[in-house]
């Protein structure tokens, strides 16, 4: 059978303005959130056309990475096309499913850090713990749930797989527990920190099976205080 030749051009100059600016917002020369430079800016600082800057401008807002605001701007909405779609998709579903998958994530990764992870990563879970516990010592459930959010990305980054690190950075906010928009509870914050604990002691004991279980342990426990400040509002 005949095999079909590829064509031999060389990308159009808006297509590769498209994966040089891609390029940036990957790399972080736009972080996520922030708005980037006037039109008139752009095409002197990158040599082109308003009308190569517009399409591949409109190109990158098709696929997610900017979002255009009437009278404000053009703002960067995700740093990749997978990040994008996985954090439109979870935000579409009920909040448990999204505990589902973060639950499937952890526990996974817990078990693998536990089997992989350095002396150094371990050090820093120790620190994590550490940091967590000064912050609900003082109440301040902002600062809690930063450590909290840092501390499961290095359980994540000690499990030795990038993939899954990648997927679980794109979800971002979605799989973050939403502890900072909840009531302050002192029994609930000593509960997650003992459970943290027993999770980093799994995982220095190169523990794979207490490892997952106490991750395991800390989405339900999540989960119920969700559910439960869910109920109490209803009730009001």
């Amino acid at each position: 059978m005949k095999r079909i030749s590829a064509p031999r051009r060389a990308a159009s100059l808006s297509a590769q303005l498209v994966d040089s600016l891609r390029a940036h917002i990957e790399a972080g020369g736009w972080p996520v959130g922030t708005r980037i430079p006037p039109e008139q800016v752009l095409m002197e600082e990158l040599g082109v056309g308003r009308s190569t800057l517009r399409e591949a401008i409109g190109a990158l807002v098709h696929l997610g990475l900017l979002e255009p605001r009437a009278g404000d701007g053009t703002y960067v909405r995700s740093s990749s096309e997978l990040q994008s779609v996985m954090v439109r998709r979870a935000s579409s579903v009920q909040r448990d499913k999204v505990l589902e998958l973060r639950t499937v994530l952890e526990e996974y990764a817990s078990g693998a850090a536990a089997l992989r992870r350095s002396e150094e990563q371990l050090r820093q879970l120790r620190e994590l713990v550490a940091d967590a516990d000064a912050a609900n010592a003082g109440e301040d459930t902002a600062a809690a749930t930063s450590v909290d959010a840092l501390f499961h990305r290095a359980v994540v980054r000690a499990s030795g797989n990038d993939l899954l690190m990648e997927v679980y950075d794109h979800l971002g906010t979605a799989l973050t527990s939403s502890l900072g928009g909840l009531p302050w509870d002192a029994a609930l914050a000593e509960d997650h920190a003992r459970l943290h604990r027993r999770l980093v002691d799994a995982i220095e004991a190169r523990d794979a099976g207490g490892a997952r279980t106490a991750a395991a342990a800390i989405v339900r426990l999540t989960r119920d205080q969700e559910n439960d400040a869910s109920r109490a509002v209803e009730e009001q």
